[in-house]
């Protein structure tokens, strides 16, 4: 499929095009539970976090957005919560993307600002979801907006695929702009205008600039950069790190800001804790490179810097940086097996189609109606349908051969009791009652004598 370039303005139901000429569409494509609020003062904010879904029912609530499976993509998840309940409470709750846990989104600590999370990582299926979960009683999880941006083939792929970036922030040195994100940035990542203290803006003399570099930085975000006084003063790199030892990840771009006589020289270091970790850095004139901090453990009592090599004869310069953290390594989600056969389930029964995104992870945010085994990759073991206001015929879903307890009482379903049930081999308890199937008990299931047909 076609790279994906999609904002979702949660709550909504019209597409428009905003200011910086990215499309938006409602949710309703995407999810069916739920409902749409508007906050007390649209005016005062973005336009779309003027609405948000807010979910009362279900462990948690997911969107699914296809997307090729192996792809980087760049999510955004952003909340605000606008006292739209007119109850000045601002609810706790957790984010999570694919089965694995984002953040914890608490909306009391700012509840007039925007709250934007970024992730980058690699879809092991071909879709990711992004879910909602409640934590609190009482405490009403909301989404306001959801941005999915595929990114280049070689973007961050300093980072192994089984890992995802968390952002904390990307920033602009010496920008002269105070956010630049699309159309300057084809991907729509956000770098903040930023400068440093002591540190002087300078404007590059390049009339272009060339990149080819994995990352791919906008030509925005180069055209400006921060230098220090002399060669004897550091670039202090302010990373915002928590205060807890984390892996990070962060990715440093230079591009000579100057045409260099045959008798200058611009050369230095990336140092953590005046410690050298790179060899010596040499920006290229109308040209980017890059340099990274990878696998390492840091927090905000390291120090990051850039240093003059003792053969520079200019300071060190800087034109933008990006710092995150990375993550545990990421769940493989629910069995294939299992995931294809609620697909097919799912497939006959509409009631069922509301629920999304990996039906067992993150525990204990299960589907409401499955229970899953503890296994690294879990299982589905049982199915809990009674009373769903199911109807019509089962469609096979023989593939989920974990498959222990399934409860289908009262319901409205009909014809003959479908052959494929008595293929199940995990399968003790099969309760059927308070439905108007009809004709003989399959023999795969009557001769069974390890089951309880109900």
């Amino acid at each position: 499929m076609d790279a994906v370039f999609l904002s979702i303005d949660c709550g909504s139901s019209e597409s428009y095009t905003d200011e910086n000429g990215i499309e938006w569409t409602g949710d309703d494509a995407y999810i069916q539970n739920g409902d749409n609020k508007t906050v007390a003062y649209p005016s005062l904010v973005p336009y779309p976090m003027s609405t948000m879904r807010v979910f009362s029912t279900r462990k948690k609530n997911c969107y699914s957005i296809k997307v090729d499976e192996g792809e980087r993509v760049l999510v955004r998840a952003s909340f605000y919560y606008g006292n739209y309940d007119r109850k000045n409470s601002p609810p706790v709750f957790d984010l999570q993307f694919d089965g694995n846990f984002w953040t914890t989104v608490n909306t009391s600590l700012r509840s007039y600002d925007v709250l934007s999370y970024e992730a980058i990582y690699v879809v092991k299926r071909n879709f990711t979801s992004i879910c909602v979960a409640q934590t609190k009683p009482g405490q009403l999880p909301f989404i306001s907006a959801i941005e999915v941006r595929s990114l280049g083939i070689n973007m961050y792929s300093q980072v192994p695929s089984n890992l995802a970036l968390h952002l904390i922030q990307r920033a602009a040195l010496g920008a002269n702009q105070t956010i630049i994100r699309y159309p300057d940035d084809a991907y729509d990542r956000t770098w903040n205008g930023a400068y440093g203290f002591g540190l002087s803006e300078v404007a590059s003399q390049a009339l272009s600039i060339n990149i080819t570099t994995n990352n791919s930085p906008p030509t925005a975000v180069l055209k400006n950069a921060v230098v220090s006084a002399s060669t004897s003063h550091i670039i202090i790199l302010f990373t915002d790190l928590p205060a807890k030892p984390t892996p990070v990840y962060i990715a440093t771009y230079f591009s000579e800001v100057l045409l260099l006589n045959p008798t200058q020289k611009r050369s230095f270091q990336l140092c953590i804790d005046d410690k050298p970790i790179s060899d010596p850095i040499i920006p290229p004139f109308a040209r980017a490179s890059e340099a990274y901090v990878t696998n390492r453990i840091a927090s905000a009592s390291n120090s990051f810097s850039l240093r003059a090599t003792s053969d520079s004869t200019l300071p060190p310069v800087v034109n933008a940086m990006e710092i995150y953290t990375v993550s545990n390594p990421l769940t493989n989600g629910t069995n294939v097996k299992d995931v294809e056969g609620l697909a097919v389930l799912q497939s006959g029964l509409k009631v069922l189609q509301e629920w999304s995104g990996d039906p067992c992870l993150p525990s204990p945010y299960t589907w409401d109606w499955v229970q899953c085994s503890s296994d690294l990759i879990p299982r589905i073991t049982a199915l809990n349908l009674s009373g769903y206001s199911l109807s019509g015929s089962l469609r096979d879903f023989s593939s989920m051969d974990s498959l222990q307890t399934i409860d289908l009482s009262d319901n409205s379903f009909s014809g003959n009791i479908p052959e494929f049930l008595g293929t199940l081999p995990n399968l003790t308890l099969l309760n059927l009652a308070g439905n108007r199937f009809n004709g003989t008990i399959p023999t795969k299931l009557s001769s069974n004598k390890q089951l309880k047909l109900v």
